[in-house]
C-alpha cells in the first residue's frame, strides 16, 4: 500500500463539530409553540468596556471571541450585570468560545505534519497556509508550541528506539539528505528549465486531482457500505504488489552496488554485485526511494524504468488516496515527481551532451517539488518544508519558484486535492478570500431563514421543545423582545444550545414569570465542566410543572452579537467570519429586527453550490 504524508481528511473530520453542536437557525417553528420565528437582528452595542471575569463569577458560553487587536470594535462584545453580585462582567471567557474551538483544529493539524516530518517551521506555515480560516497572534504561539512538543517527543521516542536516549539530535522520521551546494550549483539559465518543471508539475497535479475527484465521487455513490471499502482497499493491495512484482520481474536495470544509496538491495536476475534498481524503487520505504533519486550518482537508474515506475506509481497513488484506510499524498506525489523529475535531468543531460550543471539529482529535487505543488497547490509552507528536509537552503528561491508556477497553472483545471476533498467532505472551511463571483451577492442571498428565536423570558417547555426538535440542528438563537404586543420585536441578544442545556441542567428558572430570576450561584466551572461534550437534551429531565416555570435568558445571553444589514455584500460577511472567527452572524433589516442568520456552514454552502458564472445570474433575478 502506498502511505506517508498526512492525511489531510483525517485531520478535518476530527474538526468537525459534534452532531447536537451543529447546524444552522434556519428552520420555522411549529405553529402552536409561544416561541417566535422571526428574521431577527439587532445593532451591537458600542462602548463598552472588556473586562476579564474572576473565576468564581457566572461565564455562560458566548459563540464570539473578544476583542484581540486594534482592527476589532470592542464595544463589539458586551459587559453585563452579574446576577450573583449585581456587577458588571465580560462573558467572552465564559467556556471555550468558537474562536477556540477553530484553533484546537489548527494546533491538532501541525502535530500531525510534525511527527512525520520533524520541521516546526514548516508545520507552523502548513496550518496557517492550509489548515487555519482564523488567525491571530495568540494562534500563532500555540502551534509553534505544538509544533515544538511534537518535534521533542519524536526526537525522544527515537533516541530510545536506537538506544541512545539521552540523544535528542535526530533529524526526524524523514530526511532527504544534504545536497552538496558546492557541486550542485545552479545559474541563471536553468530558471526557464525550473519554471517548465513548474508547468509540467501543474499539469500532472490537475491530472491526479481530476482522477482522485472521479474517483472519489464514484466511492461516495457506489462504496459506501463497511464491506465493501474494506474489499476495495483489499483490491488496491493486491493489484499494487502485482503490478510491482510483474514490472520487477520485467525490469533488466542492474546497477552496481557500489556508491548506491539502497538500503535492502535485491539482486534477482542481476549479476553478483549488481542490484534491480526497478526492484529497489518499489521495496524500499517511499522517504528511501525519494532520497535514492535525490542523491544516487548519474547512471544510477535507466530512463525507461524511470518512465515504468512515474507511470505506473501515478496511478497507484491516486487509486489510493481516498480509501476508507490511512494512506496519504505527501510522500508519494515526491517520489512520483523525484522520479519524472530525475528522467527529465537524464534526458537533459542527453541533449546537453553531459553538461557537469545538468545533475538529475537536482531535477529530482525540482520535479519533486513541481508534482507536490501541482497536487496540494501550497507555496510557502511546501518551500520551508523542502529547504529544512534537504537542510539547503541555497535551492530555497527555484523551489518557491517551482512551486508557484505548479499553483498557478493547477489553479487553472482544478483545485488542490486538499481543497477538494475539504468540499466533498462538507466542511465548513473558509478559505482566504470570498469567491470573485460573489461580489453582487447580499446577505439576505445567503442567509437561512426563518430564524427560530427566544424571547427575553421564556417558558422552559418552549426551551425544551426548540431544542428537541430533531428536523434540525439548531445551535444559536436570536433572543428577541417587543415593548407591547402591538410592536414588532427586536434583537436583544444570541444564546447558544450549549448555554440553555447548562441552565436546563441546573435548573436555572422560576415558577411564574412576573418573579425575578433566582440568584442561583452559577460558577465558570459548572458551564466548563460540560465542554466539550454537552449532555443531549434527551439527557435533561424536566417534569411537567417545571416546564411551565419561565428562564430568564438577559443575565446570560450574549446581549450584543455582532449583526450586519440584510445589504450588506457577500465579501463583507465573508470577511467578518474570517477576521473575527464568528460562528454566528445575525442579519437585521432598518427597524433591528432579526431577518436571517448567516453559519460558517451557510458560506461553504453557497460556495459548493453555486461556484461559478451562474451566481451572478441568479442574483440578479
Amino acid at each position: 500500500m502506498l502511505s506517508s504524508g498526512p492525511s489531510v481528511c483525517v485531520t478535518w473530520a476530527s474538526c468537525r463539530p459534534a452532531p447536537g453542536d451543529t447546524g444552522p437557525p434556519s428552520i420555522s417553528a411549529p405553529s402552536p409553540a409561544p416561541y417566535r420565528v422571526c428574521s431577527p437582528q439587532g445593532r451591537s452595542a458600542a462602548g463598552r468596556r472588556w473586562q476579564r471575569d474572576p473565576p468564581d463569577q457566572v461565564l455562560p458560553q458566548w459563540g464570539e471571541d473578544p476583542p484581540r487587536g486594534p482592527a476589532q470594535d470592542s464595544g463589539d462584545q458586551s459587559v453585563r450585570r452579574d446576577p450573583v453580585r449585581g456587577g458588571r462582567t465580560g462573558c467572552g471567557e465564559g467556556g471555550a468560545d468558537d474562536p477556540l474551538r477553530l484553533r484546537d483544529c489548527c494546533w491538532d493539524f501541525p502535530g500531525k505534519v510534525n511527527i512525520t516530518k520533524a520541521r516546526f517551521q514548516g508545520g507552523v506555515l502548513f496550518s496557517l497556509e492550509e489548515g487555519a480560516s482564523f488567525w491571530n497572534q495568540f494562534l500563532t504561539w500555540r502551534i509553534f508550541f505544538a509544533s515544538m512538543i511534537s518535534t521533542f517527543t519524536l526526537n525522544f521516542v527515537l533516541s530510545i528506539y536506537h538506544g541512545n536516549v539521552w540523544d535528542l539530535s535526530s533529524p526526524g522520521l524523514i530526511n532527504f539528505g544534504r545536497f552538496d551546494t558546492e557541486t550542485m550549483v545552479y545559474t541563471i539559465h536553468e530558471i526557464p528549465i525550473f519554471i517548465a518543471m513548474g508547468v509540467l508539475g501543474g499539469v500532472l497535479g490537475a491530472v491526479f486531482n481530476a482522477l482522485n475527484y472521479w474517483l472519489t465521487m464514484f466511492r461516495i455513490r457506489y462504496i459506501h457500505r463497511p464491506c465493501l471499502q474494506v474489499i476495495e482497499a483489499m483490491l488496491v493491495a493486491a493489484v499494487t504488489a502485482t503490478v510491482a512484482f510483474v514490472l520487477i520481474y520485467s525490469s533488466r536495470d542492474c546497477q552496481p552496488l557500489q556508491g548506491s544509496s539502497v538500503s535492502y538491495p535485491l539482486q534477482l536476475f542481476c549479476a553478483d554485485g549488481e542490484y534491480n534498481s526497478m526492484a529497489a524503487a518499489f521495496f524500499n520505504t517511499p522517504e528511501k526511494s525519494v532520497v535514492s533519486l535525490f542523491h544516487d550518482p548519474p547512471g544510477s537508474y535507466n530512463p525507461m524504468t524511470l518512465g515504468l515506475f512515474t507511470l505506473v506509481y501515478f496511478f497507484l497513488a491516486c487509486w489510493t488516496y481516498g480509501l476508507t484506510v490511512s494512506a496519504g499524498v505527501f510522500i508519494p506525489s515526491l517520489l512520483i515527481g523525484a522520479a519524472w523529475g530525475r528522467l527529465f535531468g537524464i534526458s537533459l543531460s542527453y541533449i546537453t551532451g553531459a553538461a557537469i550543471w545538468a545533475d538529475p539529482g537536482k531535477y529530482a529535487l525540482m520535479g519533486a517539488a513541481a508534482q507536490l505543488g501541482g497536487i496540494v497547490r501550497m507555496t510557502l509552507s511546501l518551500t520551508v518544508i523542502m529547504m529544512e528536509a534537504t537542510s539547503n537552503v541555497t535551492y530555497g528561491f527555484p523551489i518557491m519558484l517551482v512551486l508557484m508556477t505548479a499553483k498557478i497553472v493547477g489553479d487553472v483545471f482544478i483545485e488542490g486535492l486538499y481543497d477538494m476533498h475539504i468540499q466533498l467532505q462538507s466542511v465548513p472551511f473558509l478559505h482566504w478570500e470570498a469567491p470573485v463571483t460573489s461580489h453582487s451577492l447580499t446577505a439576505r442571498e445567503v442567509m437561512s431563514t426563518p430564524v427560530t428565536c427566544l424571547r427575553r423570558r421564556e417558558k422552559v417547555g418552549v426551551i425544551v421543545d426548540v431544542l428537541s426538535n430533531t428536523t434540525s440542528n439548531h445551535n444559536g438563537f436570536p433572543v428577541v423582545e417587543a415593548a407591547d404586543d402591538t410592536q414588532p420585536a427586536r434583537l436583544q441578544g444570541l444564546i447558544l444550545r450549549s448555554q440553555l442545556i447548562v441552565l436546563l441542567k441546573h435548573k436555572v428558572f422560576v415558577e411564574r414569570s412576573n418573579v425575578g430570576l433566582v440568584r442561583r450561584r452559577l460558577r465558570l466551572k459548572d458551564f466548563r465542566d460540560a465542554y466539550p461534550r454537552f449532555p443531549p437534551i434527551q439527557s435533561i429531565h424536566v417534569s411537567q410543572d417545571e416546564r411551565e416555570c419561565t428562564m430568564d435568558l438577559s443575565e446570560f445571553m450574549n446581549p450584543s452579537p455582532y449583526t450586519v444589514p440584510q445589504e450588506a455584500s457577500l465579501p463583507r460577511v465573508f470577511k467578518l467570519f474570517r477576521a473575527l472567527g464568528l460562528r454566528h452572524l445575525v442579519v437585521v433589516d432598518n427597524r433591528n429586527q432579526v431577518v436571517g442568520l448567516v453559519t460558517r456552514k451557510d458560506l461553504a454552502r453557497y460556495r459548493l453550490g453555486k461556484g461559478g458564472l451562474e451566481e451572478l445570474s441568479l442574483a440578479q433575478t
